[in-house]
């Protein structure tokens, strides 16, 4: 198994592992854990495997109870990507928008009901949909999925192991989104009366033309 194929799989694992834990989270478990015990041995496999056992051991009510205190309503602990860059403003839907406009152009589809910058939903892009835009829309978003690892460790909550996965996936995080994820801890993300953006635009590296479809459609 290759790299991008081990780091396909445990993207997948992790997009499975980080959605709510209604019936569907349940059915999909045993694959889950099946597909992450024939990953290499390394950070990933144990981190995601640690967690599978986790939930096994856990039971269901509790599970989905622990999930909303840990992300529902938490301003650190947020699995929207683009609240890390844009916050509750106004720019935000254009952010948004501009996500969408990638998976269009790969020809990638998502349901009407999912938000694209959810972590959830990027992480099945980078798996299933295009490598190399999946790629660069992790690296967008590498303070953001940062900030959260950092936050979700401080919580105490065994979902860090899912963001330990996640981020074995990825290369070191450059000085730049270091520095982000910094900045991003001591202020929080962006509000709407910040007069001057502190972040910057999302840095999508969008081009004029969509990209030409390269991966399958969902």
């Amino acid at each position: 198994m290759t790299a991008p194929d081990h780091h396909a799989i445990a993207r997948q694992a992790a997009a499975m592992l980080l959605c709510y834990p209604e019936p569907a989270f349940y059915d999909r478990l045993g694959p889950v854990r099946r597909a992450v015990a024939e990953l290499p041995s390394g950070r990933e496999r144990r981190a995601l495997a640690r967690f599978c056992d986790h939930v096994i051991a856990t039971p269901e009510l509790d599970l989905g109870a622990h999930y909303v205190q840990t992300f529902d309503l938490k301003r650190r602990r947020a699995l929207h990507m683009t609240y890390y860059t844009d916050g509750d403003t106004r720019r935000r839907g254009h952010a948004l928008a501009r996500i969408k406009e990638v998976y269009t152009g790969c020809g990638w589809q998502i349901d009407s009901a999912e938000l694209p910058d959810h972590l959830c939903v990027l992480l099945e892009f980078a798996a299933r949909g295009d490598l190399e835009w999946g790629e660069r829309l992790l690296a967008t978003f590498r303070p953001g999925i940062e900030l959260l690892r950092s936050a979700l460790h401080d919580y105490g909550t065994p979902y860090a192991d899912v963001l330990d996965a996640v981020t074995a996936t990825l290369p070191p995080p450059g000085d730049e989104a270091r520095l982000q994820a910094i900045r991003l801890a001591e202020t929080g993300p962006p509000s709407e009366d910040v007069g001057l953006d502190p972040y910057g635009a999302v840095p999508l590296g969008m081009p004029t033309v969509r990209p030409a479809p390269t991966g399958g459609a969902r």
